[in-house]
């Protein structure tokens, strides 16, 4: 079992920043594969950027570039920087992991842990 817990949501202007974090805890120590996935209203939901288990990074092509995401294994926690913000940005976003790494990192499907979900809005 894996818990995720996100924050660091909110409001920027066009061209902000703003960190997300997901707090990880439970049984990681094999080590577990963590995603950012966002949706929008309407929408379904999307990959934007994973973490392999020995540190490897994927990004969604309409963040390369303006997002980052990282790994602080002291805190046990998971970030995603986000930097030039769009409107097109804004959505729910939200933290899953899995044990496995199924070579499909953008389908939501695969992933068993997800957390609650934090908003991120972006005005123009």
């Amino acid at each position: 079992q894996v818990q995720l817990v996100e924050s660091g949501g909110g409001s920027a202007q066009a061209g902000g920043s703003l960190r997300l974090s997901c707090a990880v805890s439970g049984n990681t120590a094999a080590g577990i594969y963590l995603v950012w996935f966002r949706q929008a209203p309407g929408k379904k939901r999307e990959g934007v950027a994973a973490l392999g288990r020995k540190g490897t990074t994927t990004y969604a092509d309409f963040v390369k570039g303006r997002f980052s995401i990282s790994k602080d294994n002291a805190k046990s926690t998971l970030y995603l920087q986000m930097d030039s913000l769009k409107p097109d940005d804004s959505a729910m976003y939200y933290c899953a992991a899995d044990y496995s790494d199924t070579g499909r990192w953008n389908n939501p499907d695969v992933y068993a842990y997800w957390g609650q979900g934090t908003q991120v809005t972006v005005s123009s």
